[in-house]
């Protein structure tokens, strides 16, 4: 079943952080755009507060997400970021959890809550296989089984293919119809094709595309591992 605002599987996420701003968010934004276009692969791309509004008027078919939203009201409040003001700006959804913003369970209840509450989708990171596991009691439409030693440091290949299985069967043992996304250490079109072939429903990247020198390439790259793994994987079933 199609849901509003989440991306179908194989999909990909790509997260600049705070690497770059201005002009080259932009630019990465209408790359991941072309990317997604030219290998039918649904993208979100989750941008910093101060260009979501500008990103989703310029792209035709990446899912722009928020990095973080909190749970104040609309009335009195400073610096907190309003969620009504994240959808207004075009975000379709927002990433929450982030080991660089980590919320409590509580707060991580309330603020899926919230965000469903005013239609926007939800991405949430979880470390282990036991913390995505009580995460998906919380029905958020994505989980990042994202091993916290493996984010920024290029070393996919650390990751296991036991992980990849073991973390989708933690998470759809709760509910079958949240997603997983297998994140951290992903540098290359080497690192993405394995991770779709073995069964991962999506990955995603973010120092290793906004330091890269041709981030355009890195990204078409990228992707199209995204869509070979997938019709390989497909193939592979179909002759068995």
């Amino acid at each position: 079943m199609k849901r509003k605002n989440v991306p179908v599987p194989p999909f990909f996420e790509i997260g600049p952080k705070s690497y770059l701003y201005g002009d080259d968010i932009l630019e990465l934004a209408l790359a991941a755009d072309r990317a997604s276009e030219k290998y039918g692969v649904d993208i979100i791309f989750t941008t910093p507060y101060t260009e979501i509004r500008r990103v989703a008027e310029a792209v035709k078919r990446l899912f722009v997400y928020a990095p973080h939203m909190d749970l104040l009201e609309p009335g009195r409040g400073l610096a907190d970021i309003l969620p009504e003001a994240v959808k207004a700006a075009g975000a379709a959804g927002v990433m929450l959890n982030h080991c660089e913003k980590p919320l409590s369970l509580g707060t991580l209840e309330k603020t899926i809550r919230r965000a469903h509450g005013i239609g926007l989708a939800v991405i949430v990171c979880a470390d282990t296989i036991a913390q995505a596991r009580a995460i998906a009691c919380l029905e958020p439409d994505i989980i990042v089984a994202e091993p916290e030693a493996l984010i920024g440091s290029g070393q996919a290949g650390k990751r296991s293919m036991d992980y990849v299985s073991a973390s989708i069967d933690a998470v759809h043992s709760i509910n079958p119809h949240i997603l997983v996304l297998q994140g951290a250490g992903i540098t290359s079109a080497e690192d993405v094709y394995p991770l779709i072939y073995h069964g991962a429903q999506a990955t995603g990247a973010s120092s290793s595309i906004a330091r890269a020198e041709d981030r355009e390439g890195l990204i078409d790259e990228m992707i199209g591992a995204v869509r070979r793994a997938a019709q390989d994987r497909e193939r592979n079933r179909s002759d068995r």
